[in-house]
C-alpha cells in the first residue's frame, strides 16, 4: 500500500468535497480517499501496482478542480 497526499484547489463548499472524494475513490486500486475542503487537501490510500499519482491528479482534474502532489 502506498499514501499520496494532494493539494486541492477549486473546492468552496461541501458539495465540492464530496465530488472530488468520489473522484477520488473512483480510480482503481483505491483503498480509501478523504478530502480536507478547508485545508485544500486529500489523502489517499492505493495499491502502487494498479494506479499512481497521475490518475489521482487526472481523476480531480476531470471533476473539475486543480490538483497536485503536495510535498
Amino acid at each position: 500500500m502506498a499514501a499520496l497526499k494532494l493539494k486541492v484547489t477549486g473546492m468552496t463548499c461541501g458539495h465540492c468535497k464530496m465530488k472530488v472524494e468520489r473522484a477520488l475513490q473512483g480510480v482503481t486500486g483505491t483503498y480509501s480517499a478523504a478530502v480536507f475542503q478547508q485545508e485544500g487537501e486529500a489523502e489517499v490510500d492505493y495499491d502502487p501496482a494498479k494506479t499512481g499519482p497521475a490518475e489521482y491528479v487526472a481523476a480531480v482534474e476531470r471533476a473539475g478542480y486543480h490538483a497536485s502532489v503536495a510535498g
